[in-house]
């Protein structure tokens, strides 16, 4: 694959990207999103455009690294079976382990209660060079909390400060916390796998019929569609408060996993790119080093070939 992406290629790239890019500027509707949308693709094709972008993920990372200036946070979002997992799992695969983390965040430990909420994914925030990736993360504590509150009540907050104006203080805290974030070199991509309920309902049936994927199911899953109307909703309204310019939602349809992965690939491809990634260049002092070294090492070769032939005509 080539080592560069051109800008024909980013710019053919924008139409899997643009139409789920919510940076707030215009009101926000769930409903209005559809969980189906194939971008006008069938399978083959998209399974070229991935494949593209997983080469291009790859040697993008590996100039991230070596810049050692930027660092990328990956945010996944969505409802149980929505395809968090494998979405890494494809999209990732010949991204160099060294310079990626996968962060996934499940109930909070009794250490992590006694911080604040922000606390277990400030620490796990990607370093400079690197690709860190949420699956899920500090929107669960707007999520979760929201659509049962004694979850809420049971983080050791001081009852004075759960008032009713939480959510809508949270959704600041978190909006100042990205803004922080961008200001100091984090390009922070933000996607929302919008799956409908009936192909969820196909996904866990799918996972208790082959016994490979049983590890996958679990009862909670089954509990937490009694809320689905209550996690959309919230949902929207998660989208519709912490999307920024800076650190926008997409909303990805996800019925189709191979769809959504067109389309997250295509959207941090295209934020990398935007960052004109380049290896570091040494500087003369640097590079006149190098050639003395160069030099002393193809020195040291030549002897080492000499001594080598003086040998052989010793033993004849």
């Amino acid at each position: 694959m080539a080592k560069t992406t051109s800008r024909s290629t980013v710019a053919e790239l924008d139409r899997f990207v643009a139409p789920y890019r919510i940076d707030g500027s215009a009101r926000f509707h769930l409903s209005s999103r559809k969980t189906n949308d194939k971008g006008g693709l069938d399978k083959a094709e998209a399974e070229t455009i991935l494949e593209a972008n997983r080469g291009r993920l790859a040697d993008y990372q590996e100039k991230l690294y070596a810049q050692d200036r930027w660092s990328v946070l990956v945010v996944l979002q969505g409802m149980d079976a929505s395809g968090k997992d494998s979405t890494i799992k494809h999209l990732f695969e010949d991204v160099n382990p060294q310079g990626c983390e996968v962060t996934s965040f499940k109930q909070p430990s009794s250490l992590e209660l006694e911080h604040d909420y922000l606390w277990r994914c400030a620490i796990a925030l990607p370093r400079r060079g690197m690709i860190g990736i949420f699956n899920r993360s500090y929107y669960e504590e707007c999520l979760v909390t929201r659509v049962h509150p004694e979850v809420l009540r049971a983080q050791k907050l001081p009852s004075k400060l759960v008032t009713k104006n939480i959510w809508r203080e949270r959704f600041e805290d978190i909006a100042a916390f990205e803004r922080h974030l961008c200001r100091n070199g984090t390009v922070i991509l933000k996607f929302f796998l919008n799956i409908s309920r009936e192909e969820q309902r196909q996904r866990f049936l799918e996972r208790l019929e082959v016994p490979s994927k049983l590890w996958k199911f679990s009862m909670s899953d089954v509990h937490e569609r009694a809320w689905w109307n209550r996690y959309q909703a919230v949902y929207q309204d998660i989208v519709r408060h912490t999307s920024t310019p800076s650190a926008p939602w997409h909303v990805v349809p996800a019925d189709h996993k191979w769809f959504a992965r067109v389309v997250i690939g295509s959207t941090i491809v295209k934020a990398l790119d935007a960052l004109d990634l380049k290896f570091p260049r040494a500087d003369k002092a640097s590079l006149n080093d190098f050639a003395k070294v160069r030099k002393a090492l193809v020195a040291v070769g030549k002897r080492g070939g000499k001594r080598v032939v003086r040998r052989k005509a010793a033993a004849r």
